[in-house]
């Protein structure tokens, strides 16, 4: 089936200030990511900004941009501002690419895009990675995720998930349990009509905690089917850290 690319960007930044903006080899971030999407079989690729000076750089390279409320308190509910704007109708698949992923594999968008059309029992689909390195998994910037037997979503953290029964919270993790634990990969497939449900779904304490969208659809006990790639997926940009590895690999 056909599906649509959207990619929120917000200027304002805790982390990394004007992050969208960020200069990567001569373009801005936003560009970058927008660039990636078009290599997956996307029929359009869209924008959805929060400011004027993302949709400036976005017109000034070509690429489809639509100006949203700078109040929206999640990147799924700017997206069904956009969605509004757009004038999609309720079947249009879209597939959600985050704004600081310069790298993300265009198969990926694909993948989470034919999961939506596979799994009817959830309204959103989604993509993880098995995480090989002891430094991922303790890192509270890689979400993880665990999985039913049916490869839905259970719950995604900042934490270590999932914890031995005997572990020692207190104590430094030295291993990574059994079965390997899975970062998720912030790709998010939905149909338009239910993007454009989300922001009547009260926020969720569970993702107010965590700061983590998504949880807000599994407290209301929808469900989020999950696809688990071999491909390791590029290096998302969260921290300056983060932006200098991206420039290097870029340069």
């Amino acid at each position: 089936m056909a599906f649509n690319v959207l990619i929120p960007a917000r200027l304002a930044s805790t982390r990394l200030p004007n992050k969208p903006l960020a200069d990567i080899a001569g373009l801005p971030m936003v560009v970058r990511v927008a660039e990636r999407a078009a290599l997956s079989g996307a029929a359009e690729v869209v924008v959805a900004a929060d400011d004027d000076a993302i949709v400036e750089a976005c017109r000034a390279n070509g690429v489809q941009v639509v100006l949203t409320r700078k109040d929206h308190p999640s990147g799924s509910d700017r997206l069904a501002e956009a969605c509004e704007q757009l004038g999609w109708d309720g079947d249009v698949r879209v597939v959600n690419v985050q704004g600081d992923e310069p790298l993300i594999e265009p198969a990926l968008i694909d993948a989470c895009a034919a999961l939506l059309d596979e799994r009817p029992d959830c309204v959103m689909s989604t993509v993880a990675h098995r995480i090989d390195e002891l430094q991922d998994f303790v890192n509270p910037n890689v979400v993880k995720v665990v999985l039913d037997a049916a490869g839905r979503a259970l719950y995604f953290s900042r934490a270590c998930i999932p914890w031995w029964r005997d572990g020692n919270a207190a104590a430094a993790v030295t291993a990574l349990p059994e079965p390997a634990p899975l970062r998720h990969v912030g790709l998010y497939g939905y149909r338009a009509g239910f993007l454009r449900r989300f922001p009547q779904l009260a926020p969720a304490l569970l993702e107010r905690t965590e700061s983590l969208e998504q949880l807000r659809v599994l407290w209301h006990g929808e469900r989020i089917a999950v696809h688990v790639s071999d491909r390791k997926p590029g290096i998302g940009v969260d921290t300056a850290e983060d932006l200098a590895r991206v420039r290097a690999l870029f340069a």
